[in-house]
């Protein structure tokens, strides 16, 4: 299993460590992860970071959909990957919430799986360049021909002859999308993953996976997931450090009728423990919805606790069936232990 770190996305500053990056591509780690939020985007960094290694894979986990036509986010990732040498950009593509996409891009929540089809589609078209770009989707047509325009649009060519075969892996929860991930990426995204749970998603993969017709199958198809590593000697504290990021995201990321992150904590059998989160951050208990987050729960999905202790609950990952996976805001210490004793 290929293994990769992730910067996650800024804070109210610059702090990301790319002098751990350059660290991590001499220790053998195959990839770097950039997310984005309503704050850095997730390309610069990365374009800033090709122009600093040689060969490590260069991935957005995740490119918010809402922030960029298809057309802007294929050229984005075409030059970068024209500029930091061919074959290392991988675009990790996701929708984001309805709150993060109707509040801040200004944009529609519309059909997502629709939505979705259509910009890969069309990102796809772009990058092999085998016609002029036409699309009729159900969500994004082009030439656009809607309310407001001239109707003079012309199908185009894009000028850069770039990579054709940039890999696109999506993130995705809904049994839909994920189905639709297996049909038409190259790679699925799991955020809340533990071991054993790729047997509960494999018959959902298989239905999309017998939809193509280029052969790919469930070996071939990555599988990527995300997982945080944390060095402590205290494994308690550690894990208590853990659940007000998990109390965010499970409480306070959607709302009260749609949260993906609430619905995964619910397939994974903590569904009273989920709603009492939800609960209590929506009426502003913050403290007390982190102190609702099962320390089981936490312990399942992340590697917390002393250097030995991490290792020795590292097999059950690197025999999870994952394809890869990278650690999600690793520290310098995190990079050295996995880089020296795991790859």
């Amino acid at each position: 299993m290929k293994l990769g770190i992730g910067l996650g996305f800024s804070g109210p500053t610059m702090d990301f460590r790319f002098d751990m990056v350059e660290r991590a591509e001499r220790l053998g780690f195959a990839s770097v992860w950039v997310s984005e939020t309503y704050g850095s985007d997730a390309l610069t960094p990365l374009a800033f970071i090709g122009a600093r290694t040689k060969h490590i894979k260069l991935g957005t986990s995740v490119a918010q959909l809402a922030a960029r036509t298809p057309a802007n986010l294929a050229m984005s990732a075409q030059t970068i990957d024209a500029m930091a040498g061919e074959g290392r950009m991988i675009v990790g593509l996701g929708m984001s919430g309805p709150q993060v996409v109707e509040g801040w891009y200004g944009r529609p929540w519309g059909k997502p799986n629709y939505m979705i089809r259509d910009y890969v589609a069309i990102m796809k078209k772009i990058w092999k360049r085998e016609h002029p770009l036409t699309h009729a989707g159900r969500q994004i047509s082009l030439p656009f021909t809607g309310e407001g325009g001239l109707g003079v649009g012309k199908p185009l060519k894009s000028i850069l002859h770039g990579n054709p075969d940039i890999p696109v892996y999506l993130g995705t929860s809904s049994e839909l999308n994920i189905a639709m991930t297996a049909e038409i990426a190259d790679g699925w995204l799991l955020m809340h993953f533990a071991p054993g749970d790729l047997d509960h998603h494999r018959p959902v993969l298989e239905r999309g996976l017998a939809r193509r017709t280029d052969g790919m199958t469930f070996e071939r198809f990555v599988k990527h997931a995300v997982l945080q590593v944390v060095i402590a000697k205290d494994v308690k504290e550690a894990i208590g450090k853990a659940k007000a990021g998990i109390a965010l995201y499970v409480g306070g990321m959607g709302s009260p009728a749609m949260n993906f992150h609430k619905d995964a904590m619910v397939r994974r059998g903590y569904a009273d423990a989920a709603a009492r989160i939800q609960e209590l951050w929506l009426a502003g208990y913050k403290e007390e919805a982190a102190d609702a987050v099962p320390d089981e729960f936490v312990d399942s999905q992340q590697l917390v606790g002393p250097p030995a202790r991490i290792l020795e609950r590292w097999p059950a990952w690197r025999d999870s069936g994952l394809t890869s996976l990278h650690i999600t805001r690793a520290s310098p210490e995190v990079v050295e232990l996995l880089g020296r004793h795991v790859l």
